[in-house]
């Protein structure tokens, strides 16, 4: 049996990325988005999400990248200035050396969480900005917000072990950077496994995609729509529209979102899956939302 979730991220970041996940998902194939609880269009995504009963909705915590839903008085150990600290090399290296209070990290996942619950989002799963929470030291004290918050499904941010054939990879040069980068990162894999599943949590067996951010075309998700595994599977995508509100955001994804919601919405991106035996599903199936606390 295969399952596939495919999840678009950032819903709230702009307006124009709110409407390509709604057209993503009523004439395409996205089942999930995950939500900025810190994002500019948050009220607008909120009011949105009304309109879109099937769509399965989690938080997109944020913890790098933007403003934090707490006062960043609070988070002294998060943030710089007023803002959450910028880049992902010097996060990862903070996360790892545990120069991040999880205390901290714990408060402003749940305030992020919450501020989506209270708005009337049955927040179905939680994931991270930037895949954040691969990292143990990040994940622990996630876990343990949406744990409070009611919520028990949460993204597995690790792939297979080549997500796509060696001649996919071999054809486009720019992608074995990402490759690498994913595969080192693959290490905590087995950390992540034990943590979720002593906490009791739910996740698919891993995710599709992140090595083709920003480069995903029609050849690349056919390549591995044909190569799912068995078992369920989360598909990572950013539709968008190019507006001016994205190009002034701190974003690298801008034109590649466009090209993205146009291999979404494709007939033949629900054909293929059909064809490999596919079953579409969203978060909302793989772990119902419990009541939150």
């Amino acid at each position: 049996m295969r399952r596939l979730i495919v999840n678009a991220d950032d819903f709230g970041y702009t307006s124009g990325v709110n409407r390509a996940i709604l057209e993503a998902h009523s004439r395409g194939v996205v089942t999930s988005a995950t939500l900025m609880a810190n994002g500019p269009a948050f009220a607008e995504a909120v009011r949105l999400a009304g309109t879109v009963p099937k769509l399965s909705i989690g938080c997109h915590v944020v913890l790098t990248d933007g403003e934090p839903v707490l006062g960043a008085e609070r988070l002294p150990s998060l943030t710089s200035t007023a803002l959450f600290r910028d880049g992902m090399v010097a996060f990862a290296a903070r996360a790892i050396a545990g120069r991040m209070d999880a205390e901290e990290i714990a408060a402003e996942a749940s305030a992020q969480i919450r501020k989506l619950q209270s708005a009337g989002i049955a927040v179905s799963h939680i994931d991270t900005h930037k895949h954040t929470h691969l990292f143990p030291k990040i994940l622990r004290p996630l876990l343990g917000a949406a744990a409070d918050c009611g919520v028990r499904a949460v993204r597995n941010p690790f792939g297979p072990r080549l997500p796509l054939r060696s001649s996919h990879l071999l054809a486009r040069p720019g992608l074995w950077t990402r490759y690498a980068e994913v595969r080192i990162l693959g290490g905590f894999a087995g950390k992540f496994r034990a943590a979720v599943d002593r906490e009791g949590f739910t996740t698919p067996d891993g995710t599709l995609g992140i090595v083709v951010t920003g480069a995903l075309d029609e050849t690349l998700f056919y390549a591995i729509a044909r190569s799912i595994p068995e078992g369920t599977w989360e598909f990572v995508c950013h539709p968008g529209y190019n507006d001016a509100d994205l190009q002034a955001g701190k974003t690298r994804l801008r034109e590649s979102r466009e090209t993205e919601l146009g291999v979404l919405t494709l007939p033949a991106a629900r054909e293929v899956l059909a064809k490999q035996g596919i079953e579409l599903i969203s978060y909302r199936e793989l772990a119902p939302t419990r009541g939150h606390g």
